[in-house]
């Protein structure tokens, strides 16, 4: 019998290795993504608590110190939407505006970005319960 294996979400970190805040978040998703892939327990497998709490899947980090390409960015941009441009580009306001800046200095990215792709999520941010409250919001719930 043959069967299509889902694929894992991918989940990227667009780092910058000298950062604290960059180094806190890549540990934050490192554990997730442990937490996620690690297989239940005897103990959990009987505990119901995750449908009332839904837990994250499986997801496969990627993490670069490379900057997005700028149809990464269009598409980070997206996810942030409009009223949160200037989270992720210094002094910008607009679409526009973050792509110039971008464009000028890959510098203008503020890092780092968690960006859940599958899920169409961003957030440029190290607060630990940011980070897990997007990679937990499943689906937009």
């Amino acid at each position: 019998m043959f069967r299509f294996h889902k694929t894992l979400d991918i989940v990227t970190l667009f780092h910058k290795a000298g950062s604290p805040a960059s180094v806190r978040a890549a540990t934050v998703l490192k554990q997730a993504s442990a937490n996620a892939s690690e297989p239940a327990t005897e103990d959990q497998a009987s505990d119901h608590s995750h449908q009332t709490n839904p837990h994250r899947s499986e997801f496969e980090l990627n993490i670069t110190e490379d900057p997005p390409t700028a149809d990464q960015l269009k598409t980070i941009l997206e996810y942030v939407g409009k009223n949160k441009i200037s989270s992720i580009i210094n002094g910008a306001t607009t679409e526009n505006e973050a792509l110039k800046k971008f464009k000028e200095s890959t510098d203008n990215l503020k890092r780092p970005v968690v960006v859940d792709w599958n899920n169409g999520k961003a957030i440029a941010s190290d607060n630990e319960s940011e980070i897990l409250k997007m990679l937990n919001q499943i689906n937009g719930n």
